[in-house]
């Protein structure tokens, strides 16, 4: 038996614009895109701007998987709804790269260095408010 956990990111109305930086800062590949109003069932309230919001979403980064949504109203999602995602590579210039394409207009919270648990480690906040960890795994 094996167990995967996937993250799942809640958007607040702009996860086209985020799965779009994450295709470009990560190299993710778009593997299904749905929006609202394609669901079956979707109110016929729902606004042309709601319809366009991304009902579900999966992205492929190497071997692992990113889940999106937007808010179905396109509302600010609660603290501790958005997910921290640690992503982990066998190599520091990998890492690197990660770390220097997902601060762009973001906030550090932790350099990119060697750690004692990590030969490349740092935190950063990425534009949409995401934090990742980008974690090197030592080569023994």
């Amino acid at each position: 038996m094996s167990v995967k956990l996937t993250p799942y990111l809640n958007m607040e109305g702009n996860a086209r614009e985020a799965i779009e930086f994450y295709e470009q800062a990560i190299g993710a590949e778009v593997l299904f895109i749905s929006t609202y109003g394609e669901m079956p069932d979707m109110p016929e309230t729902f606004t042309d701007d709601l319809k366009n919001l991304v009902a579900h979403a999966m992205l492929r980064v190497g071997e692992s998987e990113l889940m999106f949504s937007d808010a179905p109203s396109g509302s600010p999602i609660p603290k501790g709804k958005q997910v921290t995602i640690c992503i982990t590579t066998n190599d520091v210039e990998k890492s690197k790269l990660f770390f220097e394409a997902l601060r762009q207009n973001g906030q550090v919270n932790m350099p990119f260095e060697a750690t004692p648990f990590s030969p490349g480690f740092g935190d950063v906040t990425d534009q949409f408010g995401v934090t990742f960890q980008i974690y090197t795994e030592s080569q023994s």
